[in-house]
This record gives C-alpha cells, structure tokens and sequence, in this order.
C-alpha cells in the first residue's frame, strides 16, 4: 500500500502545436520549478511524450501546466495515466531526451 508521501509517476502524452514552440524547455523548467522529476522529449508522430514523478499536488500542477504549455503552443490533447512498470524507476532530476 502506497504511503502518502511515496511519490506518484505518471506517463503524459500532449498533442497539439507542441513541437518547435519551445514546448519541452518550457516542461522541464516548470517541472524542476514544481520539485518533479522525469523526463519529456519529442515524438516522431508530433506529439511530445514525458514521464513526470512526484507528490500528488506537484503533478497536478504540472499536469495542469501543460494543458496550456508556453505562449506559442496550442494544446489539442492531453492523454495522463500511470506510467507503466518499464517507466517505474527512481529519478533524480527532470532531463530532456532526445526524439523517440
């Protein structure tokens, strides 16, 4: 049984006009701004994908956050869900991967 201070990890799929706006820096600051870890990079279908890890408000800002993005996005969806065991681990940091 989880503890309420165990940190949550969620996998978070954005689509949209999320490419090329600056829309992964912008994640990643917010991110480190909220105290999450994981990680966010771009998607060969346009999307961009992030595994985000933390405490259950943090997240929820986070997630918040990115139904909007920076200035320049236009957030069309929005897909959140727990992140699967392959994505279960535990980060240290909020990194930037390269296009998968």
């Amino acid at each position: 049984m989880a503890r309420t201070e165990d940190p949550l990890t969620f996998h978070v799929i954005i689509g949209g006009r999320v490419q090329g706006v600056g829309y992964r820096d912008a994640l990643r600051l917010e991110a480190e701004r909220l105290g999450v870890t994981g990680w966010v990079r771009n998607r060969l279908d346009g999307r961009v994908e992030a595994v985000i890890q933390g405490r259950r408000e943090a997240l929820d800002g986070l997630v918040q956050w990115a139904r909007c993005g920076p200035p320049a996005a236009h957030v069309s969806e929005l897909q959140v869900r727990d992140a699967p065991a392959a994505l279960q681990r535990n980060y240290t940091d909020f990194t930037r991967l390269p296009t998968a």
